[in-house]
């Protein structure tokens, strides 16, 4: 199958930045869409940024212009680019990717999500 590993969380002062990695590996033909949510205690997961294999991109409002979503098609890795934190952008952030692998002759589409890493933002 595929696996999603993220990396690069921690805990980090208001106003300060950080830099999320997320890498792809397994029966992997191509990635489509690959984005990052977020989930904060007693919330609900949230979209924060998303890019396709083409490079085009979007973002949620209360990140726009903070955060900045680039992938390595080569790598098969998505990274986020997180600067002015605040601390209301404390969560688990999860990668999620919709990945197109092959079986034989029979190509399929599947959504995967890492096990996520933790964003703390100090006040």
């Amino acid at each position: 199958q595929v696996q999603l590993v993220e990396s690069g969380g921690g805990l980090v002062q208001a106003g300060g930045s950080l830099r999320l990695s997320c890498a792809a590996s397994g029966r992997i033909f191509s990635i489509n869409v690959m984005g990052w949510y977020r989930q904060a205690p007693g919330k609900q997961r949230e979209l924060v940024a998303s890019i396709t294999s083409g490079g085009s991109t979007n973002y949620a409002d209360s990140v726009k212009g903070r955060f900045t979503i680039s992938r390595d098609n080569a790598k098969n890795t998505v990274y986020l680019q997180m600067n002015s934190l605040k601390p209301e952008d404390t969560a688990v952030y999860y990668c999620n990717a919709d990945v197109m692998s092959v079986s034989g002759s029979l190509y399929y589409t599947r959504n995967y999500w890492g096990q996520g890493t933790q964003v703390t933002v100090s006040s």
